[in-house]
């Protein structure tokens, strides 16, 4: 492949009408300059720099190609909303759906090159910005040319076009973050649907660098809690409405994620809105059910900001504004379990330490209960783990720009590492007791709670990021009580 630029075809649809000539050419003359803003950055600018040369450092001698993905077909000619891979958007501070194709290229130099779809001239060369759905301005909307693009960066920026030419003659050793995008892949001889193993390193570098966050980040993941706050408390508001209605869980569903596309990007995950027993389906999405007001409704979800961090909260709410005896004992115990949990988070313990400070009093309380037969100590012995019937997936996770952040670390580094101030997560045990299990008591069954909140952590301890919530049972009939009026 050559730098010489192949003029593309407009991904135009069947029904658009054809162009004459003369449209043509009226379409070419007569527009106003519109220029960005000249002092217009990305969120974070000043920290970008100090990403990029940390990820060098991570794997020196070496060119490092990290995608934003491509555009996905959601169904004919509609294309999935677009969302920018998290390591491209960390380290460029580029989130928006323009940025489908793009890719960044580290060189073993440090220097780092943007390769970008640029805004498609109005000048009589092309015809894209008013024939193309997929990426002409009118359609979705402008893009920045090659210098305001660089000015908005502080990234040397060069076409999507002459990627190819990196590809070509002698190269550099090269590591490419693989299965992100197909069209790359392909470019560079990786497998379409996979990575090659040796290309883990890259995805492990970037997603270890993303482990400890900084003053930004926690600004922007507090922002995140914060809105996703707001989005509980409009959920409270609507229960009248959403007791009403034959699928109330998906209207609540509506009045989550209305909040996060009008204070974020949207939600940062599939919104889970689980009443009765669908709350013991661990990643219940379907989100179709009717409320019944007996029931509780476990709540699961997070506001992503423009900037991509996202927040991840669960409550367990009582549809009729009170929990009763069994609800409660069942909540009482899964609180009880985060505060062990909360309690073991500091600088220098084992990631997996909260994670098993809850699970030891989930155990005793099964005991207490009479649902084990065996004692909790025997239960909780790696060889048995027959409290996990009640009780399935881990306690927490770390979270950033991704739900489950940094997932491609290394074991060594997250898992089996330690926590470190600056490191944000989660802390959400929770009893999943199933209706159909004949080892609960009738009054048990069907009951699903968890308790999840968002936690930095600190020189000395963590913080609870999410606090604006209630946690107690006492005060979260009281919270619900005041907003329902």
């Amino acid at each position: 492949m050559t730098g010489q630029r192949i003029p593309i075809p407009p991904r135009t649809g069947s029904h658009d009408l054809s162009v004459s000539a003369a449209l043509d050419a009226f379409m070419a003359t007569d527009w106003a300059p519109t220029p960005l803003p000249a002092d217009d950055r990305v969120p974070g600018y000043a920290g970008l720099p100090a990403r990029r040369a940390a990820l060098c450092g991570g794997c020196p001698g070496e060119r490092l190609v990290v995608p934003a993905g491509q555009l996905a077909v959601r169904s004919n000619d509609c294309d999935y909303r677009f969302r920018p891979h998290s390591a491209y958007a960390w380290l460029t501070g580029l989130t928006g759906e323009e940025q489908a194709g793009h890719v960044l290229v580290v060189e073993p130099t440090g220097e780092a090159v943007l390769h970008l779809r640029p805004r498609s001239p109005r000048d009589g060369g092309s015809s894209e910005f008013y024939r193309d759905r997929r990426y002409g301005e009118f359609w979705v909307g402008r893009r920045p040319d090659l210098a305001e693009a660089e000015r908005l960066t502080g990234l040397r920026t060069v076409h999507l076009d002459d990627l190819g030419t990196l590809f070509t003659g002698a190269q550099p050793p090269t590591r490419v973050l693989a299965g992100v995008d197909p069209e790359l892949d392909a470019l560079t001889g990786r497998p379409a649907a996979g990575h090659r193993a040796g290309d883990d390193r890259l995805a492990a570098v970037l997603a270890e660098l993303r482990l400890v966050k900084d003053e930004w980040e926690v600004g922007q993941l507090q922002l995140a809690v914060d809105h996703t706050v707001t989005g509980f408390a409009d959920v409270v508001r609507e229960l009248p409405a959403a007791l009403r209605h034959h699928r109330g869980e998906r209207w609540l569903e509506g009045v989550f994620d209305r909040r996060a596309r009008a204070e974020g990007n949207g939600p940062g995950y599939e919104t889970i809105v689980a009443s009765g027993a669908h709350a013991c389906v661990l990643h219940w999405i379907r989100n179709d059910g009717r409320l019944d007001p007996a029931d509780l409704l476990l709540l699961d979800a997070g506001v992503e900001t423009d900037t991509l961090y996202t927040a991840d909260v669960t409550r367990t709410l009582p549809l009729s504004g009170t929990f009763s005896s069994a609800q409660r004992d069942v909540y009482e115990l899964v609180l009880a379990a985060q505060d062990a949990g909360i309690a073991a988070l500091r600088p220098g313990a084992s990631f997996r330490d909260f994670h098993r400070a809850a699970m030891r009093v989930i155990a005793e309380g099964l005991a207490d209960w009479g649902l084990l037969k065996v004692s909790a100590e025997e239960a909780l012995h790696p060889d048995s783990g027959l409290y996990r019937r009640y009780t399935l997936c881990s306690s927490g996770h770390m979270l950033g720009l991704d739900v489950h952040d940094c997932a491609r670390a290394r074991a060594e580094a997250y898992l089996d590492g330690v926590l470190a101030p600056g490191q944000v997560l989660t802390v959400e045990p929770g009893l999943y007791l199933q209706p159909d299990d004949e080892t609960l008591p009738p009054e048990l069954r069907g009951i699903g709670v968890r308790i999840e909140d968002d936690l930095v952590i600190t020189a000395d301890g963590a913080r609870l990021m999410s606090s604006a919530l209630p946690r107690t049972p006492d005060a979260v009939e009281e919270w619900m009580g005041g907003l329902l009026g």
